[in-house]
């Protein structure tokens, strides 16, 4: 499904990030994972490529604009093109909890430079590298939060939220190259980026599904992996509740 194709996938080093790789790797993508989790991206692609994937890792900041001008150069580089993006990395630990009143300025500042201005610098500075021609997709991750906004998250779904109006955006403006433009907003999910969740909170997101009970990472790299086809065109613009029926749009 993704033979030929060579993927980027921000925030790969682990969880959601990790688990869209190894789809990708499963339908025969190369890949180039980056992360501000160095060690631990290292550690991933080792791993991918002991599993007979083509995979390559990058250290990043999404927060620091010179790092991913840095990173995209390299990309140019030592890949010259690119067929799929997916803009993953995000922060969403320690976000949760805090009324509206109490969120920290640096923490809001933190949150929407990775979230928000590092979607849209990742994908400024290697929307040149997609192959002439077409076909070249670009799947970033929301959040179903922001279609129907829990308290005590502001920060987060505001961000995600973001993501999502800039995905529409993105999707006419690419449009024209070729570039596919997709969001898919999972429902919360058990990881490491959820831990600092409460367990109540947990089981009320899980009853509340259509189809109740917990949402894993591989619960969603299957449809991540099928947007990034050439055949996904036609969904450009459009954000997928991936979250087993929570919300309906």
């Amino acid at each position: 499904m993704l033979s030929g194709r060579t993927i980027v996938i921000t925030g790969a080093a682990r969880g959601v990030g990790r688990a869209i790789a190894e789809a990708c790797a499963r339908h025969g993508a190369r890949l180039i994972l980056c992360d501000v989790l160095r060690e631990q991206g290292e550690r991933t692609a080792t791993e991918l490529r002991g599993g007979g994937a083509s995979v390559r890792f990058a250290p990043i900041d999404l927060a620091d604009p010179h790092s991913i001008a840095a990173f995209a150069a390299d990309i140019a580089r030592t890949e010259g093109v690119i067929h799929g993006l997916v803009n993953n990395a995000a922060i969403a630990t320690q976000v949760g909890g805090a009324a509206f009143e109490d969120i920290e300025l640096d923490l809001w500042d933190r949150v929407m430079a990775v979230n928000v201005r590092g979607t849209w610098l990742v994908t400024r500075a290697l929307s040149a590298l997609f192959a002439p021609g077409g076909h070249g997709r670009i799947v970033n991750l929301a959040s179903d939060t922001a279609l129907w906004g829990p308290p005590k998250l502001l920060a987060y779904v505001s961000s995600k939220g973001a993501v999502i109006s800039m995905t529409r955006s993105l999707a006419r403006e690419l449009g024209t190259r070729g570039i596919g433009v997709t969001a898919v907003a999972p429902g919360i999910m058990r990881n490491e980026a959820t831990e600092y969740v409460p367990a109540e909170r947990h089981q009320e997101y899980e009853r509340g599904r259509a189809v109740p009970g917990p949402q894993f990472p591989e619960d969603i790299v299957e449809i991540v992996a099928f947007l990034l086809t050439p055949a996904a065109l036609a969904l450009t613009g459009q954000v997928l509740p991936v979250d087993a029926g929570f919300v309906f749009t």
